[in-house]
Formats: C-alpha cells, sequence, structure tokens
C-alpha cells in the first residue's frame, strides 16, 4: 500500500474500504503475469489501449499507432541518440535501414529507389516483396482520413508514384523536391503490409480489407499480436524471423487497461507490473516527492506537441474572432498548470520567451477582458455551448474540463461536459460538429509548418479540429514547407504563427511531457515521436 492511499484512508475510510477489493482483485489478476515478467516477459500497464489494429483503420486511435508499430515495418526508421539524463529517444536528424536495407536518391533528386531485405517474411511465412510495398502505399494515399493525409504531408500523393522495379526493389517517384519525404516513409503510417494475406479478406465493397484488418495483423514487425482484447488487455510475442532489426531481448508483452491511477501506482509499487505507461502527472508528482528508490521515472517534453482547447468556427457563437479572443482570456491557464497537470508541462501562455516551437501565446486569464470581448461580441449575457473531452485521456483532460467550465461561467458562458470514450474519440474528431473541445496534438515530424499544415491549414484534416480555414494562412504554410532560404523561411513561420494565435480558433494551453514509471532492472527505453512504446529495444536485466 502506498503512502498516498494510507493518508486518504485517515480521512476517507468508505473510499478506502470500497478502492482494496478492487487492487486485491486486480493483483491476483496479474500475479500469472508478473510470475513471468520475472524472465523474459514483460508486463506494461497503461490507461487506455488501441482501438484497432490497422493505423489505417477510421477513427484509429494513438494507442493504434503503437500496436501498429511493433507488428508491421516500415521501409525507413530514425536513429537514435542519448540525451543529457542518460536516456535514450529517437534521432529526427538520421534515417537508418529497416526493411529496406539501402536506398538511393537519382541525380536528378526527384526519386528515392529502395532495396528490400530478401530473407524478410510476413508473420505466416510469406516471403516479403517489392508488390506488398506498393500495395501498402497505394492503400495508405487511397484510403482517405488520417493516412492519406499524413503521406500527403510527405508529397506521397498518388499510387502512380510508386513502382515496383523488381519483386525486391521498389522505387518512390517524388511529385516535387520535398525534405519531409523520406522522413514521412519513417512514420507508422507508411506500414508495409501482407498483401497477398490482405486481398484474401477484400470485396467488392471493401477493396483495402479494411474491416478485416481492422481486428487481424498482417505484418511482418518484430512483434506478433496473439492475443487483443479490447478495453482489456493486448498480447505481443517476439517473430522469431524478424529480420530487419536486433531480435527483441522480449519474448512476450502483456499490455494490460488499468484506467485508474491509484491502482496503477499500487501495482507499481508492489512490483506487480515492470511499466506504468504515460502515466498520470499526479501519480508521477507523488512518485518523484516521495523520492522512491523503488521505481524509476522518466519524463520527455513531447516535441511539437501542445494540449489546447478549440472552437468550431463555422458556427456560432465561434465563428466570431471576438468569443474566440474572449475564452482565451478567460481560460485558468495557471490552475490548470498546478492542477491539472501538477507542474508536469511547459506552459504556452503569457507571451513568448524566444523564438522556438511550441510557442506561447500572449494570452493570460483576465475575466474583464474577456467580458468586455463577449459584450462586443453580441454576446453581453453569454450563452451555453457543450464542452467535449477524450475520455480515455481523462487524467489530464478531466480536471483540465472541469477547471475550464468553472471559469467560463464567470464570463456567462455555460458549458456541458461531454466525456466521450477513448474508442470514439478520433471518429467524433472527424465528424467537426463539436463546438468546444479539448485535445492533444504532436506533430511526428519535429517542423512547426508541419503541425500548422495538420492543425490550421485549409484542407482541413483531421487535427483541424476547429475546421479553420484561412487561404493566406495556408499559403504562409506551403511556402514554409518548401522554402530553402533560411529567412524567408524564419518570416514565413514567424507570420503563420501569428495569424493563427490573433484569430485564436485554438487556445494553446501547454506542452506536455510524456511519463513513464518502470522498475529498475527494466532497461532500453526510448521515446518516441508517436508516444507510444517500441518495445524492441526493452530488455530486463
Amino acid at each position: 500500500m502506498t503512502e498516498t492511499l494510507r493518508h486518504r484512508g485517515r480521512h476517507h475510510r468508505p473510499f478506502l474500504n470500497l478502492l482494496l477489493p478492487g487492487l486485491l482483485a486486480l493483483g491476483a489478476l496479474l500475479a500469472p503475469a508478473a510470475q513471468a515478467a520475472r524472465t523474459d516477459t514483460l508486463l506494461v500497464v497503461v490507461e487506455s489501449g488501441p482501438n484497432s489494429m490497422d493505423i489505417h483503420g477510421v477513427g484509429a486511435n494513438r494507442p493504434a499507432y503503437g500496436m501498429s508499430w511493433n507488428q508491421y515495418d516500415r521501409l525507413l526508421s530514425y536513429g537514435v541518440k542519448t540525451l543529457p539524463d542518460g536516456s535514450e529517444m529517437y534521432d529526427y536528424t538520421t534515417l537508418k535501414p529497416e526493411l529496406a536495407e539501402r536506398w538511393e536518391i537519382a541525380p536528378d533528386g526527384m526519386s528515392a529507389t529502395f532495396s528490400l531485405r530478401k530473407d524478410a517474411v510476413f508473420h505466416d511465412g510469406t516471403p516479403v516483396t517489392a508488390e506488398d510495398v506498393k500495395w501498402s502505399f497505394d492503400r495508405a494515399v487511397t484510403v482517405g482520413g488520417f493516412p492519406t493525409f499524413q503521406m500527403k504531408a510527405g508529397s506521397l500523393e498518388k499510387p502512380e508514384q510508386f513502382e515496383v522495379v523488381d519483386s525486391h526493389t521498389f522505387k518512390v517517384n517524388f511529385l516535387r523536391k520535398d525534405k519531409l519525404t523520406l522522413p514521412d516513409i519513417a512514420v507508422p503510417v507508411p506500414a508495409i503490409y501482407n498483401s497477398k494475406l490482405a486481398k484474401k479478406h477484400a470485396t467488392d465493397a471493401d477493396p483495402w480489407a479494411m474491416e478485416w484488418l481492422k481486428n487481424n495483423g498482417a505484418g511482418g514487425g518484430a512483434f506478433k499480436v496473439t492475443h487483443w482484447k479490447p478495453g482489456t488487455e493486448t498480447v505481443y510475442e517476439r517473430f522469431e524471423q524478424w529480420k530487419s532489426g536486433p531480435l527483441p531481448a522480449l519474448k512476450k508483452v502483456i499490455v494490460r487497461e488499468v484506467p485508474s491511477a491509484a491502482s496503477q501506482q499500487a501495482l507499481l509499487e508492489r512490483g506487480d507490473v515492470d511499466i506504468v505507461f504515460d502515466i498520470s502527472p499526479k501519480t508521477f508528482k507523488d512518485l518523484t516527492d516521495r523520492k522512491s528508490a523503488k521505481v524509476e521515472l522518466i519524463s520527455t517534453p513531447v516535441e511539437n506537441a501542445m494540449w489546447y482547447t478549440a472552437m468550431n468556427v463555422t458556427r456560432p457563437p465561434f465563428n466570431n474572432e471576438k468569443v474566440r479572443q474572449a475564452v482565451a482570456y478567460a481560460v485558468p491557464y495557471q490552475k490548470i498548470m498546478d492542477v491539472s497537470i501538477y507542474g508536469q508541462g511547459i506552459p504556452l501562455f503569457g507571451g513568448a520567451k524566444d523564438d522556438s516551437w511550441p510557442r506561447p501565446t500572449a494570452y493570460t486569464q483576465d475575466l474583464v477582458k474577456a467580458k468586455q470581448l463577449l459584450s462586443e461580441a453580441g454576446y453581453p449575457e453569454g450563452f451555453s455551448t457543450t464542452l467535449s473531452y477524450d475520455q480515455g485521456l481523462s487524467f489530464i483532460g478531466e480536471p483540465i474540463a472541469l477547471l475550464l467550465q468553472e471559469s467560463l461561467a464567470q464570463i456567462g458562458i455555460k458549458t456541458t461536459i461531454e466525456k466521450i470514450p477513448g474508442a470514439n474519440w478520433r471518429a467524433a474528431l472527424l465528424k467537426k460538429d463539436m463546438p468546444l473541445l479539448i485535445n492533444n496534438m504532436g506533430g511526428w515530424l519535429n517542423y512547426p509548418e508541419y503541425f500548422f499544415f495538420w492543425t490550421y491549414h485549409g484542407q482541413n484534416a483531421v487535427f483541424n479540429t476547429m475546421s479553420y480555414q484561412n487561404p493566406a494562412l495556408d499559403k504562409l504554410i506551403d511556402a514554409a514547407r518548401f522554402e530553402s532560404d533560411p529567412a524567408a523561411y524564419r518570416t514565413q513561420v514567424e507570420n503563420f504563427i501569428a495569424l493563427a494565435y490573433e484569430e485564436a480558433p485554438r487556445i494553446p494551453l501547454f506542452q506536455p511531457t510524456l511519463l513513464l514509471a518502470k522498475q529498475p532492472n527494466i532497461k532500453g527505453y526510448r521515446y518516441w515521436f508517436h508516444r507510444q512504446l517500441d518495445l524492441r529495444s526493452l530488455r530486463k536485466e
């Protein structure tokens, strides 16, 4: 039993009586896995898990990225660098081979040719060929939604760009010279599928086997999913024939979903689990304050990312810029930092201290100014609306929602909080009908124009949760994507940040940190831009 729970028990004995049976039952549930975890099995606990085995699927959530990352290969991956604290993370400045053992850029810079590993096979033993790679790339640029937008971010836009040279040689013809093309090939979306297996489950109505692949794997990555019960558990087992990197040290990884932060902490401190991944800021602070020698804590700022509140600009009253600015001045920024994330983040309010990105806005809480703007916008008595958040991230989302609801009420904006289950959150975003929401977004490729391409550009991708469109902003984003002159690029970036912040369709709150707690004998953790566990590098000592 942790010190925190003992303290709460003195004042809330009924709560403790309710909590203890759940913890004991959960401990019994985890006991067999904990026993196995002493050898070559890892037991991981998370708040919420994947809702799809297919990263191309409609509404696939962020944990689904991790499932795809571990059970599928990509042509390329990123290098690794060591941080000052000794922890490791990916190196976005370096690309390295994965399924492609080498690649060459044409002399004119308008194509890349990839040589595939000749000994690579899928999980069912089928050899990997260039035909599989083309089918996978064709699928990604064709199915629409998130995967197609992601491919487009690297100027990968149509099947005609992808060419099978021979059974183990694949060529990508570039539409234009784009610094993001090769890095985009190393993100989770262009995963390589077993096309022969997938085609067996395709139909005229479903030519890309979307329905089948949502619940079934067709990869050849380092791990295969041998059991998946959505909302409860995912089990990975090492693929012994994997050739795209060093064979992982772990033979089996069990990922269990435990939505209670108190239960997570108790399980970790009792030694029943190896890793609690993406833990709540409160749990992280509790463990830090106690300076427990029994667990190790890792905190990594998430690059190119922010938590924010957004307003749908296509509908009244949030189509009015002054209403959006009023909300920006009503946000209780410091309370959110203190109460919602316990200081485990980087403030994105109160003015920029330098020209880095993510950049703080100039907004601070000023309820008098907020009321004045609301009155100027024609809403002196305020209005009523709905405030939505992802229940799968309730550790952070719920306290933000409650604080925001309380603060908005002070300027006359009455909100009804809508909790959307994590498995449905991405689908809800795609509908573009939530008037006011809380969300977080992290850009995989670490460039501000990439973040804005996803979140503000008039193409209206899934993460443009405001349905915001401004041709002047689009022009600046597009120019920055392909600008080669450093001075011109800097000006374009400064201008699109200033314009977006002034019109305030999205209000940045803070830059998050990815928080992890683990047993000291677990080694090899690496932070990745997709904010999921890479099981391949983990080991037990």
